[in-house]
């Protein structure tokens, strides 16, 4: 249907999960995508994917943890596509501990890779979108950002923050035409989540028929996810801003 004809992305964590999958229909619906992640050889495979399906793409290697990096993979986005109308804020990281046995550098990671990177990416680029006269942003939150969850403190702080720092640029940027808002996934069938089973000491399968356990009985898929990013990028949410959408299968319900 090409709803994002003419459209400039940038995708964080782009190469693998919700992240790719989204890189891919944002492509299919006419963008032109900046894939930005720190696995350069993943980047550079859903890249090469939507240039051979006739887009428009390019890989950016960045450590979403450093201000220089994210001001750089900014800028070369513009270089190379003229401005930015789309940022998709989806790097994110989990480590499945208490507080008393996380350490403080895995609290500073998950905090730096599911925060501090919304903070510098959003920083360099809404400047970007206000010259050029409005944009969007999404952020990635989670069900675990509105609710608790066990052995998963790290995580939970972060996506909380992630909600409310969404609300709070809402407001500051709503001025601007630039909308923001969060997703918020349930348990999806992505390297993430098959990491989780390992942290745990859980065999995979039978951590994957647990988290089925809602009143869809299945997992999320990553595109699953991006179909719910693209309307919040889209016309068909012109008029919303500053909210949270779980897609989660009715896991919180």
């Amino acid at each position: 249907m090409h709803r994002l004809k003419g459209k400039r992305a940038m995708i964080t964590g782009g190469a693998s999960g919700i992240g790719r999958a989204t890189a891919l229909l944002f492509a299919r619906e006419g963008a032109s995508v900046a894939v930005v992640d720190i696995d350069e050889g993943g980047g550079e495979k859903v890249a090469r994917e939507i240039r051979e399906g006739g887009g428009e793409a390019i890989y950016i290697r960045c450590d979403l943890t450093r201000s220089e990096d994210c001001q750089w993979a900014v800028q070369s986005t513009v270089d190379e596509f003229g401005g930015i109308d789309i940022l998709f804020n989806n790097a994110g990281i989990i480590r499945r501990a208490t507080v008393i046995d996380t350490t403080e550098e895995e609290w500073d990671m998950t905090m730096d890779v599911n925060v501090k990177s919304i903070f510098l990416m959003s920083k360099f680029t809404i400047p970007i979108m206000e010259e050029a006269g409005g944009g969007v942003i999404v952020n990635t939150a989670s069900g675990w950002g509105l609710v608790g969850g066990a052995r998963a403190a790290s995580y939970c702080a972060s996506k909380g923050a992630v909600v409310q720092l969404t609300k709070a640029m809402a407001i500051d940027h709503g001025g601007q035409n630039i909308r923001v808002n969060c997703v918020a996934p349930g348990d999806t069938d992505t390297p993430m989540l098959q990491s989780e089973a390992r942290q745990l000491g859980i065999d995979e399968s039978a951590f994957l028929a647990e988290a089925a356990d809602r009143p869809l009985k299945r997992v999320g898929q990553p595109e699953d996810i991006a179909r719910a990013v693209l309307y919040m990028v889209s016309d068909a949410a012109s008029f919303v801003t500053g909210t949270t959408l779980v897609v989660d299968g009715g896991g919180l319900a």
